[in-house]
């Protein structure tokens, strides 16, 4: 049972609010909730979310605030606003994918205020957020690692610790990242295997059979590359690319200069530039297998 009486959580986005929607109906206490979509904040409410005017209120009536916003730079301003509040809550959790560097620092920064700042970001897929079968990883202290578990638990089936702050982010940055690199791969692979005659979707069967299988191949592959559908609000290609960008800030902060992963990021802003930007980012196989030239893609 948590030691906390009363939650919070703000980001009611794609990931967000089903994940919310998960903590309202299994952690057994009140969940403040607040996001600047109205309609967003209406179906959470309608599950049982008590909705607030804005997110310094969520801060003043809780003790644990879920943060699940775009970025480190959305995540900054809102977490110094809860900490700066008459009443802050003990800890903030970050479970958006943020830079590793600012995490700590922020960490840091709260700390000084009286508040624990753990981060906790989330890996797997839209449908693992409604099914409460996500990947969360945590960085924070044993402690905090402890308390959180059962909360956490309410919104993914596999909850780990990494570390301390920031490790939760390496990990789920460098999963994404790998993640890209398979999409590049696999859409190398498919553009070989249709140029020789092999239907797309009955080779990624097969693969998926032997020594090639993976996540990547069995979702990615199959679902989207191979079946050319990449809609709009399914983890779009400017996030892929956001994400690939805080791969690449780790890699430097390490004096190290990735080829494949710099590869990979170049690609997807050109399937960014060549219109894809919304579009779900395994898109960029059409530029890859050279259907379309950058700048001259339509949106599908």
């Amino acid at each position: 049972m948590s030691k906390y009486q009363t939650l919070g959580f703000i980001g009611l986005g794609v990931m967000g609010e089903p994940m919310c929607n998960n903590l309202v109906r299994k952690a057994g206490l009140p969940v403040h909730i607040f996001d600047m979509n109205a309609d967003a904040v209406g179906r959470v409410a309608a599950n049982g979310g008590k909705q607030e005017v804005s997110a310094a209120d969520v801060g003043a009536k809780a003790d644990v605030v879920f943060l699940s916003l775009p970025s480190i730079d959305q995540v900054e301003p809102v977490a110094r606003a809860l900490a700066g509040g008459a009443h802050k809550p003990a800890m903030i959790v970050d479970m958006s994918t943020s830079d590793v560097a600012r995490s700590r620092a922020l960490a840091a920064e709260l700390k000084e205020q009286g508040v624990e700042f753990v981060d906790a970001p989330v890996a797997r897929t839209a449908e693992a957020a409604v099914k409460g079968t996500l990947l969360i990883s945590v960085g924070g202290s044993d402690a905090a690692f402890e308390t959180l578990k059962p909360l956490l638990s309410c919104m993914g089936s596999d909850v780990v610790h990494c570390g301390d702050t920031g490790c939760g982010q390496i990990v789920k940055i460098l999963n994404n990242m790998m993640v890209f690199m398979t999409v590049n791969a696999l859409s190398e692979v498919l553009t070989i295997g249709r140029r020789a005659g092999m239907d797309g979707e009955r080779l990624f069967e097969l693969l998926s059979g032997g020594s090639a299988d993976s996540f990547a191949l069995r979702n990615h592959g199959m679902k989207s590359l191979a079946k050319d559908s990449f809609p709009e609000k399914v983890f779009p290609m400017v996030y892929a690319i956001k994400d690939a960008s805080l791969a690449l800030s780790l890699a430097r902060s390490g004096a190290f200069e990735p080829r494949i992963a710099q590869y990979v990021h170049d690609t997807m802003c050109q399937a960014r530039d060549a219109g894809f930007v919304n579009n779900y980012h395994p898109a960029v196989v059409q530029l890859i297998d050279g259907r379309v030239a950058p700048k001259q893609a339509l949106k599908i």
